[in-house]
C-alpha cells in the first residue's frame, strides 16, 4: 500500500501498522477482492484521509461507517463523494441541510468534503473499504482494529480535539477517548433511517466551532 502522498506525521504510524499480523491478514483480503469484484474506493483513495489533513492540524474527527456502496461515490473521506456526482447521497444532503439550519450557509452545488478536511477535519471511516453494492461487506475483517488505533494515535494529541459521533458504530468508540482534554458530540446517524431521531437539528457544527473557540483554535468554515 503506496504512502507516498499520505502525511509524514501519519506515514511512521501507518508503517507500523502495516507490520502487524492483523493488517497483513486484512491485505490479503483487499487484495484478493480487489482482484475478484469491483471494490470502492479505487485503491490509491483508500487512504485518502490521511493524506488531506495531517495528524498535527486535527480540530475535528468525523467518523462514518464504511464508504459509499455506489461506483463513483466513495473517494476516501468520510460522507464526501466527488465533485461530479449528482444527486447527493441522502446522509451527505441531510448534513448540508443541517448546516443551513444551524449556520445559514447555502448547500453547495457539489459534495466534496476535501475542503474541510484541508482546514483540519479528519474525515475517516471505521472501515474503509467495501464490495459495491454491498454494504458492510468489508466488515470485521480488520479495519475496525486498525481504525481504533487511529482513534488512539489522535487522542494521544496534546491539543483539543473535536470528535462528531454519529449513530451507533462511531459512538462506541468513545471509550478510547479523553474527554478531559478533547471533546465528544453525539448524534445519530445522518442516514434518512436516523436523521430525525436527533440528527437534524444537533446543531453540531456551530458547537464544534465554539468548542474550538473556546481551545484557541480556529474555527471551521463549513
Amino acid at each position: 500500500m503506496g504512502l507516498k502522498d499520505v502525511a509524514e506525521d501519519w506515514q511512521l504510524f501507518l508503517k507500523n501498522e502495516f507490520k502487524k499480523p492483523y493488517f497483513e491478514k486484512l491485505s490479503e483480503f483487499l487484495k484478493s477482492e480487489y482482484q475478484s469484484y469491483m471494490v470502492l474506493p479505487p485503491k490509491g483513495q483508500i487512504f485518502k484521509a490521511f493524506e488531506s489533513c495531517s495528524l498535527k492540524d486535527i480540530k475535528v474527527v468525523i467518523l462514518g461507517q464504511d464508504p459509499y456502496p455506489t461506483p463513483g461515490h466513495a473517494h476516501g473521506l468520510c460522507f464526501s463523494v466527488e465533485p461530479t456526482v449528482y444527486p447527493l447521497p441522502k446522509s451527505l444532503l441531510n448534513i448540508f441541510k443541517e448546516i443551513r439550519t444551524d449556520l445559514g450557509i447555502e448547500t453547495p452545488d457539489h459534495g466534496n468534503l476535501i475542503r474541510w478536511a484541508e482546514q483540519g477535519v479528519f474525515l475517516l471511516n471505521t472501515v474503509l473499504t467495501v464490495r459495491s453494492g454491498e454494504p458492510q461487506s468489508h466488515a470485521g475483517k480488520g479495519w475496525e482494529e486498525f481504525t481504533d488505533n487511529v482513534i488512539q494515535r489522535i487522542n494521544e494529541l496534546e491539543t483539543p480535539v473535536v470528535f462528531l459521533l454519529w449513530g451507533s458504530r462511531a459512538q462506541s468508540k468513545k471509550i478510547m477517548i479523553n474527554q478531559s482534554r478533547h471533546f465528544i458530540l453525539e448524534a445519530p446517524h445522518p442516514s434518512p433511517l436516523s436523521a430525525h431521531r436527533g440528527f437534524m437539528g444537533c446543531k453540531h457544527f456551530s458547537k464544534a466551532n465554539q468548542l474550538l473557540k473556546q481551545a484557541n483554535l480556529t474555527p471551521i468554515t463549513w
